[in-house]
């Protein structure tokens, strides 16, 4: 998680000037759904844990900031409710694949039917990670009041643990596309070659993440996994990355670095149990407008203005000017002792 937000404290953008550019549109289309920005509300679960309301409340922020949701499979209110309490909303639904196939049919249905506009399928959980702080807070289930309801098994059934599934695979997203018309984004991938993979397979947009973090430790930071995961796809479907974005700065250099939008998860949180609805949605504004004014300092007067050329990797760059400088001054003293007269 540190490493996610150190990641683009270390990336520093490079303004273009004198461009005329005016004020930036920021709109962008995605899987056929609109959003007023490149700012995603990442899938997070229990929001009830941050405000009564949960992701009613989250749902009509993002609602109000013309952003897209992607509701949580884990979500403490149903997917249902969620997309009756914000009519406006754009909802996309984020899936773990469970052992029982028939099961996971009908949590599909039931997201179909409430108006989800696309699949999100996590693909980096067949284990639970461990969680440390979660283990030291003594955080191992939710309240009893509080359940995921996207997992009761009918209206007034049981609820269903999450199972994360060692043996998901690719053949599991092939079903899922035979499954369901709604586009599928998988969500979770690192390497380019399961990018390529993911798009032989019928995704329709690729997710850069390393889960917050919260997966498996020691992975490099999401943002500089998405260079080359961006170079693999080749602009065969569009890519998003999640995980340390904190600033509307912070969203210019993943745009420059070829993401086509972000996730945005903890600091909606943080809003939520700040402020209710007008928490989450005041983080969701408060982005757009670093977003925008960045863009214009950036001189950019849409998304396509950005390019790789404005973004530094400050640390990179000094690491290879003092490697080019040793080097160079190891040649220059070799080559004065050799020519020196006897």
């Amino acid at each position: 998680m540190r490493a996610n937000e150190a990641a683009f404290d270390r990336l520093a953008l490079v303004p273009r000037v004198l461009r005329g550019a005016g004020i930036p549109e920021t709109g962008v289309t995605l899987l056929n759904s609109r959003a007023s920005m490149p700012v995603l509300v990442a899938p997070t679960a229990f929001h009830r844990l941050a405000d009564p309301q949960g992701e009613r409340a989250t749902a009509r922020a993002a609602a109000a900031a013309g952003t897209i949701m992607i509701v949580s499979m884990a979500a403490t209110v149903a997917v249902e409710e969620v997309a009756a309490a914000a009519p406006g909303a754009e909802l996309w639904f984020q899936l773990y694949v469970q052992p029982d196939l028939a099961f996971t049919e009908r949590v599909v249905r039931r997201a179909e039917s409430a108006g989800c506009t696309a699949l999100v399928v996590t693909a980096d959980s067949p284990v639970m990670g461990v969680r440390e702080r979660d283990v030291r807070n003594g955080f191992h289930d939710l309240p009893a009041h509080l359940h995921c309801e996207n997992l009761r098994d009918g209206p007034d059934g049981p609820v269903r643990p999450i199972v994360m599934w060692p043996e998901l695979s690719w053949e599991h997203l092939a079903m899922l596309r035979r499954m369901t018309d709604l586009p599928l984004v998988v969500k979770g991938v690192t390497h380019p070659a399961d990018a390529r993979l993911a798009i032989d397979h019928g995704a329709a947009a690729i997710l850069v993440s390393n889960h917050g973090g919260r997966q498996l430790d020691g992975m490099p930071a999401a943002i500089d996994l998405l260079p080359d995961v961006v170079a693999e796809v080749a602009g065969a479907v569009p890519v998003l990355m999640d995980g340390g974005v904190r600033r509307g700065t912070d969203v210019v250099k993943a745009l420059a670095l070829g993401a086509a939008a972000v996730g945005v998860g903890r600091p909606v949180l943080w809003g939520l149990a700040a402020g209710g609805e007008a928490g989450a949605a005041g983080v969701l504004g408060l982005l757009r407008a670093q977003f925008e004014e960045a863009m214009t300092l950036c001189g950019c007067a849409g998304l396509a203005g950005l390019s790789r050329d404005m973004v530094r990797d400050m640390i990179r760059d000094t690491v290879r000017d003092t490697v080019r400088d040793t080097v160079r001054d190891t040649v220059r003293d070799t080559v004065r002792d050799t020519v020196r007269p006897c």
